[in-house]
This record gives structure tokens, sequence and C-alpha cells, in this order.
């Protein structure tokens, strides 16, 4: 078993309070969840309005193809969201045998 995740720091665009910021990650971590078929939370800075965090976490039984759901989970981010800015992403990859 192969266990994958990536954590996003995002810079969100023209958000003045919490509440905008709550309908900007709401629909990102939906989108990833429907989409990219993975785990999604906000994991960090939760009280800044203009940032946040969000992890993303897959297990699957080959590491190709938890990399290939991650990388999706990436791309989507990138490419489909122009309204936030990724400052950068950190990944890890474990196997249940270590």
């Amino acid at each position: 078993m192969w266990i994958g995740w990536i954590e996003f720091d995002l810079l969100l665009g023209d958000v003045h309070s919490l509440k905008e910021k709550r309908a900007i990650v709401r629909p990102l971590l939906a989108d990833l969840s429907r989409r990219a078929e993975v785990s999604a939370a906000e994991v960090g800075a939760h009280d800044l309005h203009r940032r946040t965090q969000l992890g993303v976490s897959v297990v699957g039984a080959e590491s190709a193809h938890v990399r290939d759901v991650l990388d999706r989970a990436e791309r989507l981010l990138g490419d489909e969201h122009p309204e936030i800015t990724m400052l950068s992403a950190h990944r890890g990859l474990l196997s249940s045998d270590d």
C-alpha cells in the first residue's frame, strides 16, 4: 500500500475577509475531491484571509498511480483556477512497508 500527500501553499485573489476566503476554499476542496479523487482539507493559515494551505492525500496499491493522482491534483489547482496563485507544493510518498 502506498500513501501520498501534497501540501499546497496558496495565495488567494482579491479577498478581504475570512468569509470571502471560505467562499473560495470550499469549492476548491470540493473540486479537488471530486475531480482528482482525493481527500482534501484546509490544513493551515486559517486566520489569514489571503492565504491558505490545502492538504491532499491519496492511498493506492502502486506508487505510480499515487504519483499520477497527486500530479492531477496539482495541475487542477495550477491550471484551472486562475483566481489563486500556487506559492509552493510539498509532496510525500510512503509505503506501508516503511
